[in-house]
């Protein structure tokens, strides 16, 4: 796995038309299963393995390195929240996470994107509409949904509400910011402001730095907290 969000462009796989390697954890055997079967029949998806519970998963991420892992909620021994967050901090080159769960405002959901989390999608999601977020995370983006996000902040503030006064954002800067609270990609912005991809790439990697966020939802999240994006609770 190469690339990463600080610079705002796609990871490696992306770039090279390199199948983007997947592992899948859940402990529920018929739905792992069936996951693994219909994500690698998708094109641009090779699946590595599976992983039955929270600590299995944090191992064979370790050891098989793919570039996103699906991540279950509930899962025995150690659950997928937990197991986001053991991942992100041993590994050298850490995977993205997309959380799968089955309801959307599951408490456990807000608590992974927390966790570093690159977004979120649900078990009843269309096989294509799952296996393009692994894809779009795996290109350095991030999957989530806005009204999701701002329970979140409301619920549990994660304590930088100051970073945006002190990061002295640009206006363009800014209004990119707040384009990516939305939900919206890099090509989705680029459109959306009449602009090239390169530029929002610029964009989004100096909003990352400015801020000190780890990830695009981390960044969405410091612009609820500081007041430029509002919560809205209604899809």
């Amino acid at each position: 796995m190469s690339g990463s969000e600080a610079d705002g462009g796609p990871a490696l796989p992306a770039e090279a038309g390199h199948a983007v390697t997947l592992l899948i954890a859940d402990d529920d055997e018929v739905t792992r299963s069936g996951l693994s079967m219909l994500l690698a029949a998708q094109p641009g998806i090779s699946v590595l393995g599976e992983a039955a519970d929270g600590i299995e998963a944090v191992d064979r991420a370790l050891s098989l390195r793919p570039d996103v892992v699906l991540m279950d909620v509930r899962m025995p021994r150690r659950n997928g929240i937990d197991a986001t967050r053991h991942l992100l901090a041993e590994a050298a080159d850490p995977p993205k996470v997309v959380v799968i769960t089955t309801f959307e405002n599951d408490g456990y959901v807000t608590a992974a994107l927390g966790a570093g989390a690159s977004g979120f999608v649900l078990k009843r999601f269309p096989v294509r509409r799952i296996a393009e977020a692994v894809r779009v995370v795996a290109a350095g983006e991030a999957v989530l949904f806005p009204a999701a996000l701002g329970r979140m902040v409301a619920a549990r503030p994660l304590g930088s509400a100051a970073a945006l006064p002190q990061a002295a954002l640009t206006g363009r800067e800014e209004e990119v910011l707040r384009l990516m609270a939305t939900g919206l990609s890099n090509p989705e912005i680029a459109e959306s402001l009449t602009v090239s991809l390169e530029t929002i790439k610029t964009h989004v990697g100096n909003v990352l730095t400015k801020l000190g966020a780890q990830n695009r939802t981390h960044a969405v999240v410091i612009a609820y907290e500081s007041g430029l994006v509002v919560p809205r609770f209604a899809e």
